[in-house]
């Protein structure tokens, strides 16, 4: 499907004003584009997990907006008017340059562009390639994970991916069956099978998840039995917490944000083993102590809490007497 974008130059003060005054004609789902910082809410909110590298911030911002080609708008019209809106809000107020540009774009092209920031890169001692790069000759003694997240979270490159990652090593034995929690691309589960454990089992709110964790388990030469997910809420679907089954897991892992793993916690309690481990991360600093004190309300005791960058990992065991 073919789109018509249009493209305001503007400054970054002048973003929301014109989103808001321009959703009056039609146009909505602005992308933004500016160099602003991400706060840690936001990084929280968004988890991103692939965030190229950008310059200071120098004040400019890119608004672009999308109509789908076959709608029945006319294009000069609306130009016109976009153009009207902009010369009243220069009335009153800086908008910067708030030049307008015209091209074509394609669903592809905004499915594939994220590709650009994500290379092979290391975790400790793992290479992770993704699916578009080949493995250099040098490199194929290593272990190596290959993955492509899709339209999935997971790739590894965020910071509290590689905290689990390195609290999985950590606990993961040959006889460990795991529950990966928030399993996306299937990242989690995937490498702890690469570092000998059993079984795995993921569950994930997204659908989208279902493909992308096929395809990398494809990519990675796992065999279908040993990593099975379902779609659906642990937290509050009573079906799922059954399907997924009660103290028959060596070690949880979760990494998703600390809003949900308050509620999450002292439900997967349940699926633990007496003695499991449970790893959770996706804690912005400033709610560790929310997660800490969630974590022994349901009874578990806090063996370790991991740190890198603003994210935090807390590291948990269900005492051996719980029932």
């Amino acid at each position: 499907m073919k789109w018509t974008k249009i493209q305001i130059k503007t400054i970054t003060d002048a973003e929301d004003i014109i989103i808001s005054t321009l959703y009056d004609l039609g146009l909505e789902g602005a992308q933004i584009e500016d160099k602003i910082p991400l706060t840690p809410l936001e990084k929280e909110q968004m988890f991103v997990d692939i965030l190229p590298e950008t310059e200071e911030d120098d004040g400019i911002a890119y608004l672009s907006f999308f109509v789908e080609e076959d709608r029945d708008v006319d294009m000069d019209e609306l130009i016109s008017q976009v153009k009207s809106e902009l010369d009243d809000l220069r009335s009153f107020m800086d908008i910067g340059e708030g030049s307008i540009a015209i091209s074509e774009t394609e669903d592809l092209d905004w499915i594939n562009n994220w590709k650009q920031y994500f290379h092979q890169f290391m975790i400790d001692n793992i290479l992770v390639v993704p699916s578009w790069e080949e493995v250099k000759e040098e490199d194929k003694g290593r272990m190596i994970l290959h993955i492509d997240p899709g339209t999935a979270f997971g790739t590894g490159m965020h910071e509290t991916t590689q905290l689990c990652i390195r609290q999985l090593k950590k606990y993961i034995t040959p006889e460990t069956i795991l529950l990966d929690v928030g399993t996306g691309s299937g990242i989690l589960a995937i490498l702890s099978l690469m570092f000998g454990a059993k079984k795995a089992i993921g569950t994930d709110l997204d659908p989208c998840a279902v493909e992308a964790v096929r395809e990398n388990k494809e990519a990675n030469s796992i065999p279908p039995e040993a990593f099975t997910m379902m779609i659906g809420n642990i937290i509050t679907d009573k079906e799922v917490q059954d399907k997924v089954g009660y103290e028959c897991y060596d070690i949880v892992v979760a990494n998703i944000l600390a809003d949900v793993l308050v509620p999450l916690t002292p439900v997967i309690v349940n699926q633990l083993k007496p003695g499991g481990i449970y790893i959770t991360s996706g804690i912005i600093d400033d709610k560790e102590e929310t997660v800490t004190e969630a974590v022994r309300a349901a009874g578990l005791e806090v063996l370790e809490v991991t740190c890198q960058g603003e994210w935090v990992s807390v590291t948990a065991r269900k005492n051996q007497e719980d029932k």
